[in-house]
């Protein structure tokens, strides 16, 4: 619907407001040049304390982390500068979208998207917090503990912080669930009936993915397995009240056109 909307509005050359499709693709270069220029500049200044930032992430290993290769260290400086640079930038793309869907947007849905930019990024945040505090420490003692009394345990830089990586980033994706759902709520793409239909599909590919990123141990599944469902659940809530809100609203509009 939302890219219909935009189509239409590409496609309305003899208004001289509207924008040509070309036109259009100029604008999403230049809102694409700017996240890019937000992201680099929030690189080079998470690069400035990536010692600190270093030295905190690492605070409870009791052994240095091995490097195998002389580059292997700006790597590691590099990944850590670009996680922390990704969660400063969300924000501002979200802007640049906001800014560049708009005009396609019915003026009860502008707002509203508006003021999910700053939850976008509380929810990013929370789902790294929650990777990082509970997910990895438990995966990673689960694997320490399959290696004890078997294997002398040395970790890379590298490999750790993949590691860390693939058990933090994944969850502050996930936790976006709730403002994506509110946000096609509000478009018409999705409603809560439809969402209600979802459910067993969803719980699958949920306990799929928390299947799969988990130690093999029921205890480890539930915990990130509930958090999930969890969510979807408050997505489907948050749905209900924008759904419940539109149909409210929309004899309001019909009368007043």
């Amino acid at each position: 619907m939302l890219l219909k909307r935009l189509l239409q509005r590409a496609s309305k050359a003899a208004n001289p407001n509207d924008q040509s499709a070309i036109e259009h693709l100029e604008e999403m270069r230049r809102r694409l040049i700017r996240t890019l220029i937000a992201f680099l500049v929030a690189m080079v200044a998470a690069f400035i304390y990536v010692e600190e930032i270093y030295r905190w992430l690492v605070r409870d290993m009791d052994e240095k982390l091995v490097l195998l290769g002389p580059s292997e260290v700006m790597w590691v400086y590099m990944i850590i500068a670009g996680v922390v640079a990704l969660a400063v930038t969300l924000p501002v793309a979200a802007y640049q979208v906001w800014k560049f869907v708009q005009p396609a947007l019915p003026d009860g849905a502008q707002r509203s998207a508006l003021l999910l930019i700053p939850v976008i990024s509380v929810l990013f945040i929370v789902g790294l917090v929650f990777g990082y505090f509970v997910l990895f420490p438990m995966v990673l003692q689960f694997m320490q503990r399959m290696a004890e009394g078997q294997f002398e345990t040395m970790y890379t830089a590298q490999r750790y912080f993949t590691f860390m990586i693939h058990m933090t980033v994944p969850f502050g994706i996930l936790f976006e669930m709730p403002a994506i759902v509110v946000f096609l709520t509000k478009l018409g793409v999705v409603n809560p009936l439809r969402l209600a239909k979802m459910r067993k599909a969803a719980y699958f590919l949920l306990c799929i993915v928390a299947v799969t990123i988990t130690p093999p141990d029921i205890m480890s599944d539930l915990i990130v397995i509930v958090p999930l469902f969890l969510l979807y659940e408050i997505s489907v809530s948050i749905s209900k009240v924008v759904y419940r809100k539109q149909l409210q609203l929309s004899p309001a509009s019909g009368g007043t056109s």
